[in-house]
């Protein structure tokens, strides 16, 4: 799978910074970093989700493929932003890498089939190329598999609700992976962050105490049960 780069412009002290900004609105001393972070920690345990806006994490995800970046772009609450690697400048007509998903890893017959396609769509490229068919144009026969590369930021709140959705164990596996990556990239990011990742990164399960899917995978009790 890819990897996920935090950038260095990421603050190191969100949950401080929460609470110095939601000290400015209470009137609060601000000057104490002590008694900023109690007060992020206060927002947080009470759900002040607006507070949760005001840090931004700055990434770069990298080797994850063009599918799953589509489905991260479906969470844009909260304003994030993001560039994505062109498809109009970068040569693609003469290699790209691509994402094997594990059901057919798995399986040598899957596994021939799924690389003769892939070289097969790279011949096709190679030859439009030589024909002088622009690389804007060729591009639409690049697979959804490709890997790509994108510079995006988020804030807490957004990265927050987005975890309670993909990791669930029903969600797309490489999306789960892909979250899971910026997970432990943030924990080691800094000790504030840490604290984030392991609180507040969950499934919605642990979030909610029960589960809302149709089709559970068990490990909460379903909200009908939890009545």
């Amino acid at each position: 799978m890819g990897r996920v780069i935090i950038s260095p412009r990421t603050p190191k002290d969100p949950i401080t910074m929460i609470g110095e900004e939601a000290g400015v609105c209470w009137g609060a001393d601000t000057s104490n970093p002590e008694k900023n972070y109690k007060r992020g920690l206060d927002c947080l345990e009470s759900g002040h989700g607006r507070t949760f806006e005001f840090p931004d994490v700055y990434m770069v995800l990298d080797g994850w493929s063009a599918r799953v970046i589509r489905e991260w772009y479906t969470h844009i609450g909260g304003l994030p932003t993001r560039l994505q690697a062109s498809t109009r400048y970068i040569d693609y007509e003469h290699g790209f890498d691509y994402v094997t998903p594990p059901s057919i890893q798995g399986n040598d017959a899957a596994l021939h089939v799924y690389r003769w396609m892939m070289a097969c769509i790279r011949r096709g490229l190679r030859r439009l190329d030589a024909m002088g068919v622009p690389r804007e144009d060729s591009a639409l026969g690049l697979p959804l598999g490709m890997t790509t590369k994108i510079v995006c930021k988020h804030n807490l709140r957004n990265l927050m609700d987005m975890s309670h959705q993909r990791l669930c164990s029903r969600a797309y596996h490489e999306y789960r992976a892909l979250f899971e990556a910026v997970r432990d990239a943030l924990r080691s990011y800094s000790e504030e962050w840490a604290f984030i990742a392991d609180r507040y990164f969950v499934p919605k399960c642990a979030f909610f105490g029960f589960c809302p899917e149709k089709r559970s995978c068990g490990r909460k009790p379903r909200r009908k049960e939890n009545l």
